[in-house]
């Protein structure tokens, strides 16, 4: 059997997608691997396995050495010095559990040999790798949302990340099930006619509120990752003026902050000079979310320092994976 060596396998796998990279020492990236989401809470644990499994695959197929490639040479073992996995969805001892298990399932079925493995919350793997373990906040809202921070004395805190079904406030999730709620609303007549009606029954290639209704209680139609998409039909109609739309964008910010002031008043960083990091396909896309929270940010915190480099959460854990390379 051949083997091949690679320094740090670096995975984030979030709400929306996993991303995989295979890099060396200096960090040079050797192979990138994307697939869907890997978080077994929306997806189920074999789905979440299939695709973690898919974005690793792609990066080794990229990262392969030439003589390697051949199809003789398929079993070729691959050692990896560290691998690191910030996961969605790793938020009590059970979710440890069922995660490690899959993880050592899909680095087994690749047949890659680790010496270290670190698996973490995608929030918390983003947060130690872009500070470096020093006091800070990070807000990630993309399908999902969650809220994560680091003290002065080292605490953890942590609000959100509960799943679609009880949380996630202020997600892409969140901002499609306004919006669908504001269209059975404005249909039945409690609420003011609006923009996301003929928006998203267009999107979605229907004739009528009836078949959303249908659609919205159908396993095999609605899912998590669709309606997180409607988030940026309510962006659109928000920028054409419609009043629901946009209030449903504010309550968004204001959901987002509630959770960023909360973790600060656990870790007692209202008053310090800490970077408060902006992650996730909403605070990256949508403006009006953006620049709300920025403000209310600003106005309860004015020594914090929002980072607004808007840099990718694999970022984070690379970073996390070669400090715990030199920390072993």
């Amino acid at each position: 059997m051949n083997q091949w060596h690679i320094p740090l396998l670096a995975v984030d796998g979030g709400g929306t997608k996993s991303l995989a990279m295979l890099l060396t020492y200096n960090q040079q990236v050797l192979g990138t691997g994307r697939a869907g989401s890997c978080n077994y809470h929306g997806k189920g644990v074999e789905p979440a396995t299939y695709e973690l499994k898919m974005a690793i695959r792609r990066a080794m197929n990229e990262a392969m050495p030439p003589q390697l490639q051949d199809h003789s040479q398929t079993n070729a073992s691959l050692h990896v010095d560290c691998a690191v996995f910030g996961l969605a969805g790793l938020d009590t001892s059970y979710d440890r559990a069922i995660l490690l298990k899959l993880v050592n399932q899909v680095l087994f079925g690749l047949n890659i040999q680790i010496k270290q493995l670190v698996v973490e919350n995608d929030c918390v793997a983003a947060l130690i790798g872009a500070t470096g373990g020093k006091p800070g906040i990070l807000a990630i809202a993309g399908t999902g949302s969650i809220v994560c921070g680091i003290g002065t004395d080292g605490k953890r805190g942590r609000v959100g990340g509960w799943g679609h079904l009880v949380g996630d406030e202020g997600s892409g999730y969140w901002i499609g099930n306004q919006a669908l709620t504001a269209i059975f609303r404005a249909s039945d007549g409690r609420s003011d006619t609006t923009l996301l009606t003929d928006g998203i029954l267009a999107y979605l290639q229907m004739d009528d509120v009836e078949q959303l209704f249908h659609w919205v209680y159908n396993e095999r139609t609605y899912s998590v990752d669709r309606v997180g998409e409607l988030s940026r039909l309510v962006s659109i109609a928000a920028q054409q003026g419609d009043q629901t739309a946009h209030k449903i964008l504010e309550k968004a910010a204001d959901e987002l902050f509630t959770g960023i002031k909360t973790v600060m008043d656990q870790l007692d960083l209202q008053e310090q000079a800490c970077p408060i990091i902006l992650q996730g396909g909403v605070l990256k896309h949508e403006p009006l979310v953006r620049q709300k929270l920025i403000q209310l940010i600003s106005k309860h915190a004015p020594k914090a320092i929002v980072d607004d480099n808007e840099q990718e959460p694999i970022k984070g854990v690379i970073a996390m994976g070669f400090s715990a390379m030199r920390n072993h």
